[in-house]
């Protein structure tokens, strides 16, 4: 067994495939850095991240890949799944040793499965925006929490700058413990030093904005006007708004 050791980045992985390559030593196991190796190695190597050799490994798939397809894989590796990172190293080999397109060979089990986890990345990424809910804060700034089971954030971000450009906002993933903040002009990745306060999503009377909670008031009251009681369907409503978001969402609180 071969074993590739990187720091689980997608510039790392992408360093991985040129090492392969360069190497010509293709690993049967791809492990983060630091990590215990497995009995019964045959040999090992530990990649060291190389922007210039990342570089060239995306070029050569943008070259060889449509934009919708190159576009999948990054959100394959947005998933976090297990072995997915070992899944797209297998497909990245597999564009480059084929001289013609794979994406539509859905008779190989790689290309297969990275379409229907992309899928789901995708889908989360709408729910992001669906069921995203703003809190105003006292210095007009306004923050929302997710909590998304996949790393789908980023791919919700040009959305809410164009959707809300002319506010500042701060969406917060607790999740995974980093957020994006917009500053009217700029997008640019935050964590926040302590982020146990806001664990449960609402920021704190003292900290709103003085119309705030009033807004959320008048936010549940129409919910509650809207709904027809006779219609209530509890089974359908919880597939269509998954309960997992309910904590963070004001017409549920």
């Amino acid at each position: 067994m071969n074993v590739f050791f990187y720091d689980r980045t997608f510039d790392g992985l992408l360093t991985a495939v040129f090492d392969a390559y360069s190497r010509r030593m293709f690993p049967d196991k791809l492990m983060k850095t630091g990590d215990m190796a497995p009995l019964f190695i045959n040999e090992s190597h530990i990649v060291v991240t190389n922007e210039t050799a990342a570089r060239r490994v995306r070029k050569g798939l943008q070259q060889k890949l449509s934009k919708e397809v190159f576009n999948m894989l990054i959100y394959v590796w947005l998933s976090e799944l297990e072995g997915s990172d070992e899944l797209l190293f297998r497909y990245i080999c597999k564009t480059f040793d084929h001289t013609h397109s794979i994406a539509m060979n859905f008779g190989d089990d790689d290309i297969l499965e990275a379409q229907k986890i992309a899928r789901k990345v995708a889908h989360e990424a709408l729910y992001i925006k669906q069921f995203m809910r703003f809190q105003k804060s006292a210095d007009d700034i306004y923050f929302a929490p997710v909590r998304p089971i996949y790393n789908a954030l980023p791919l919700t971000i040009d959305h809410f700058a164009d959707r809300f450009a002319d506010q500042q906002w701060v969406i917060y993933d607790f999740r995974r413990k980093y957020g994006f903040y917009y500053d009217l002009q700029t997008v640019r990745e935050i964590t926040l030093d302590d982020d146990n306060r806001l664990m449960d999503g609402k920021l704190d009377e003292a900290l709103m904005a003085e119309d705030e909670k009033l807004f959320q008031n008048l936010w549940k009251s129409y919910f509650k006007a809207l709904a027809i009681r006779e219609r209530l369907n509890p089974r359908l409503h919880r597939q269509q708004v998954p309960v997992r978001f309910w904590q963070d969402m004001t017409e549920k609180q």
